[in-house]
């Protein structure tokens, strides 16, 4: 598998994106620029298990890919969250 340097730099960009919002949403979780990318980036992952299993489809390019993204960072800090507080 081939990823092209303009697919990385969208990853990226979606992946700060979708953690800082989700950061925003669940207040008291910040992690920086590289924490976000993470969280944003595994939180796409999560996001799209999600509404796969609720079998909803997202259709629009870079905004779609940002909500899923959004959501599943979103679950992924409620639960490092709840993690925290055990």
């Amino acid at each position: 598998m081939v990823i092209h340097v303009s697919s990385l730099i969208g990853i990226l960009i979606i992946g700060a994106l979708a953690g800082w919002i989700a950061g925003l949403i669940v207040r008291g979780h910040g992690f920086g620029l590289i924490g976000n990318i993470v969280v944003g980036i595994i939180g796409a992952i999560i996001g799209g298990f999600v509404l796969r299993a609720l079998h909803i489809l997202l259709v629009g390019g870079f905004i779609a890919s940002l909500i899923g993204a959004i959501i599943g960072a979103v679950v992924l800090l409620i639960i490092i969250g709840l993690v925290k507080r055990a």
